[in-house]
């Protein structure tokens, strides 16, 4: 299974429907998408079915920059909320 990235425009903001897996490999290129983005970004993860570590790390951060995370599954929001001290210290 492989990630797929659908972009949504509305009005202000961008969304980005996120379906499959999010792996290291795919977050360079979910990084790219979002800096090149003039809008408010909002990743849409209800068809996300499996992220590594490095993808949790992201997300972490992708929140506090104030990205919303819509949809987020229930094991990848514990994962991001046990991460975040972690990712607090490596600022």
């Amino acid at each position: 299974m492989v990630l797929k990235i659908e972009k949504v425009s509305n009005g202000p903001d961008t969304i980005l429907r996120l379906s499959g897996r999010i792996e290291s490999e795919q977050v360079q290129e979910l990084k790219a998408q979002i800096e090149g983005s003039k809008h408010r970004i909002a990743l849409d993860l209800e068809q996300v079915r499996l992220v590594d570590l490095d993808a949790v790390h992201w997300l972490a951060v992708c929140e506090t920059k104030g990205i919303e995370l819509r949809h987020c599954p229930p094991y990848v929001r514990e994962w991001i909320l046990s991460e975040k001290p972690r990712i607090r210290e490596l600022e």
